[in-house]
């Protein structure tokens, strides 16, 4: 059974993204940047709502233009090796968009849903391959979850406050209980929690 995961960062108060859905919050480092990097040998989709696709195919595309490094798609300047591994793989792995806006998708290895259907979504878990993977995208981690679908949440928690700002999750019409499977610090303050819903 394939599994669905969930990556975000957030600042150490639970947002996602500062009022204005921006990212420019989140701190740089490479050692963090790589191990979630590690777990993505697990996964062969990337699902999307449509406003974190657009960010990511305006962005990532573009982000092999050196044959050592790639840009920071969260601090403007910075460049680094890690980061041109992560745009490899994201170019190369299957993207499905869930859009009722769109009418097309262009960017390579990429495919369009209109609708979000927990059918599909079980099917697809169901189906041969690797696990899939959610960035951003938080209507669609809200709507996954509320269907029982997301098997993991890993966060970064930055060490950083926002004072205010769009939560990770909103929206959902119950509690949601979880089960925390791995908690790991590092240096620069970040902390890597994985986290599973509780049976």
């Amino acid at each position: 059974m394939r599994r669905i995961v969930v990556f975000d960062n957030v600042t150490a108060d639970g947002y996602f993204a500062d009022t204005k859905g921006s990212l420019d919050w989140v701190i740089p480092s490479d050692e963090v940047f790589r191990a979630a990097a590690e777990s993505n040998q697990d996964i062969d989709t990337m699902l999307f709502g449509r406003l974190t696709y657009d960010m990511f195919e305006q962005f990532w595309p573009h982000a092999l233009d050196d044959p050592e490094t790639a840009p920071d798609p969260h601090t403007a300047g910075r460049r680094s090796a890690v980061n041109r591994e992560m745009a490899v793989w994201i170019n190369e792995t299957n993207k499905i968009v869930f859009s009722r806006t769109r009418r097309n998708v262009t960017w390579k290895h990429s495919q369009l849903i209109p609708e979000l259907e927990p059918k599909t979504i079980e099917a697809m878990k169901a189906g041969p391959g690797k696990d899939m993977i959610v960035f951003g995208s938080g209507s669609l981690v809200a709507q996954l979850t509320e269907h029982g679908l997301i098997d993991e949440y890993m966060l970064v928690v930055n060490p950083i406050l926002l004072g205010g700002g769009r939560p990770f999750l909103s929206g959902l019409s119950a509690r949601v209980p979880l089960e925390l499977r791995q908690a790991t610090d590092y240096k620069s303050g970040h902390v890597l929690l994985r986290y599973g819903r509780r049976a």
